[in-house]
């Protein structure tokens, strides 16, 4: 299945884009589903149907949904809340009654993820197109997976599971009370759920489209987007260049906005990803016409994923090289730190913690360059843990 993750600066018109997107690739035969999170409904104004909490078709072959995102965190909490009965009657909690409970702030990316979860487990569609929160909440929230199923992995760590049956014997003997099943179950679920979440951002399938209107202030914004998207191993498949006026405005102030737009997308042209201008129609787009008159690319198969390979140059100079693509980081942005099996990378406002490959666990940091967009760490082999490395 293929899936188009949209996001942009906020105000850039991501949402209209997404819904042009979606209709376009119906049009043109793909089972399409529009997924977003938007509580203001701009893609149903923008697609002159509306959308709700339940998949609706929009068009032929154009489904739009919009998750109910209070709806989903009311059932959570109840279903918690009975899981865990016998703790908070211990503790003398009292219930909270469905009606009273108001979704905390994140429920809403929480629900978009769910449902993006579930749509690409089903056999209904062929293409997802994700109306995702604008930069930098979407690139929170296409990590929050991953930073979840690491914390649930170093709070209930797998292994300690097989203890559960010594669970009574091991509680008299530290005279402390051991976690209860269900703790271990919910942890399992949400790793389980997490784990398919991460998935299908994961998927070769799954690439992110930007949008942005060209000029200083966009041009930075999709600097930092595709820095913190090669970070977390996603690729760009392509950059809208959103509102583009038309070449020579008769006004004249027009005009010097029409220069700086000019200016910005010859700079985006010198990118490895596709630019598309989409022109801007004097009004906000309402309605099938609107959409098709934007013109927007048409969905091609995904790139190829973007790489973190190893190289193996211990024939050369003894030490294997970790290439990790970086575009647009910046030399005093950028910081790495080992601890244990894991390497902390921070470049700019992003920041990941990342296994190092089993190859490299053996190994210790000899030195690290930034060149030409990549990230390129040396390591050289232990000669304690590395068979006849220091041979």
């Amino acid at each position: 299945m293929r899936t188009i993750l949209i996001t942009g600066p906020g105000g850039s018109g991501r949402t209209t884009v997404a819904a042009a997107t979606a209709q376009r690739a119906a049009a043109e035969g793909s089972r399409t589903l529009l997924l977003s999170a938007d509580r203001a409904d701009t893609p149903g104004a923008a697609l002159g149907t509306g959308t709700g909490p339940a998949p609706t078709e929009a068009a032929p072959g154009l489904t739009a949904w919009r998750p109910d995102a209070a709806d989903r965190f009311r059932q959570d909490l109840t279903a918690f809340q009975t899981r865990a009965a016998s703790v908070l009657d211990l503790l003398g909690a009292a219930r909270l009654d469905t009606e009273e409970v108001t979704p905390l702030p994140g429920a809403g990316e929480l629900s978009l993820l769910r449902a993006l979860r579930d749509a690409a487990l089903s056999e209904r569609y062929d293409l997802l197109v994700v109306d995702l929160p604008p930069l930098p909440d979407a690139l929170a929230l296409l990590a929050l997976p991953e930073e979840l199923r690491r914390y649930l992995r170093r709070l209930l760590p797998a292994e300690r599971q097989a203890a559960r049956a010594l669970r009574p014997v091991l509680g008299r003997l530290a005279g402390v009370p051991m976690p209860a099943d269900w703790l271990y179950d919910t942890a399992a679920r949400w790793d389980l759920e997490l784990a398919a979440v991460q998935s299908v951002l994961t998927d070769r399938g799954t690439t992110v489209r930007l949008v942005a209107e060209p000029g200083p202030a966009g041009a930075e914004a999709v600097r930092t987007a595709v820095l913190g998207l090669a970070l977390r191993g996603l690729g760009t498949d392509g950059l809208i260049a959103n509102r583009v006026l038309p070449d020579a405005p008769a006004d004249a102030w027009l005009a010097g906005l029409a220069a700086q737009q000019a200016k910005a997308l010859d700079a985006w042209q010198q990118q490895p990803y596709p630019v598309h201008p989409v022109r801007h129609l004097g009004r906000d787009p309402h309605g099938p016409d609107d959409l098709a008159a934007l013109a927007v690319p048409p969905v091609n198969p995904a790139p190829a994923p973007v790489e973190w390979p190893v190289t193996d140059r211990i024939a050369e100079d003894g030490v294997l090289v970790w290439h990790i693509p970086l575009p647009g980081a910046l030399r005093d942005e950028l910081d790495l730190v080992r601890r244990g099996d894991e390497l902390l990378v921070t470049t700019g406002p992003h920041r990941r913690i990342v296994p190092l490959p089993s190859a490299l666990r053996r190994c210790t940091v000899a030195g690290a360059a930034l060149r030409d967009g990549e990230l390129r760490i040396r390591f050289a082999p232990d000669p304690g843990l590395w068979p006849g490395a220091g041979r």
